[in-house]
């Protein structure tokens, strides 16, 4: 299973955060074949809540793309809702995240993506998301199921919104 997280918190070309994900998943259809979408969740910005919150959303999918040339490919569908890449963690029309792909464990050396992700663990606007769609798929380094490690959350601020 090849898992995507998207987020939005900035409007661009008339289209609202809501918009932007589900445009977004339609894009990366024309990659990779889409076999489930989550519901959409918001939650607060961070590390500055003052900042516009951000709708999230998962899907699976299926490719024959390499993990870097799906990287890759995310970028250039972020770049194409007008994603720029300035501060860290700052507010964006776009954030196309791979969450893992299949059994695949990489350390990012070599310039390939980190897998699967590394804050994985720790988001639960992106661990509910990925819940919706495989609550039983395991972490492949640690063995920990999506629903274990969100149970496992201190505390939980994204919200299910549809």
């Amino acid at each position: 299973m090849i898992f995507i997280a998207a987020g939005s918190s900035l409007p661009f070309c008339g289209l609202d955060s809501q918009q932007i994900v589900a445009a977004a998943f339609a894009a990366l259809s024309r990659i990779a074949e889409v076999r489930g979408r989550s519901p959409f969740y918001e939650s607060p910005a961070w590390p500055d809540a003052a900042d516009p919150a951000f709708i999230n959303a998962a899907a699976q999918i299926e490719t024959d793309l390499s993990p870097a040339s799906l990287l890759a490919a995310l970028h250039a569908i972020e770049a194409g809702f007008g994603r720029r890449r300035t501060v860290p963690n700052a507010p964006r029309t776009l954030d196309l995240d791979l969450l893992a792909y299949r059994d695949v464990r990489a350390d990012g050396k070599g310039g390939g993506p980190i897998l699967p992700h590394p804050g994985l663990s720790i988001r639960d606007f992106a661990l509910a998301p990925l819940c919706d769609l495989a609550p039983d798929w395991r972490h492949p380094g640690t063995g920990e199921t999506a629903a274990a490690m969100l149970a496992a959350l201190p505390s939980r601020s994204a919200r299910r919104i549809s």
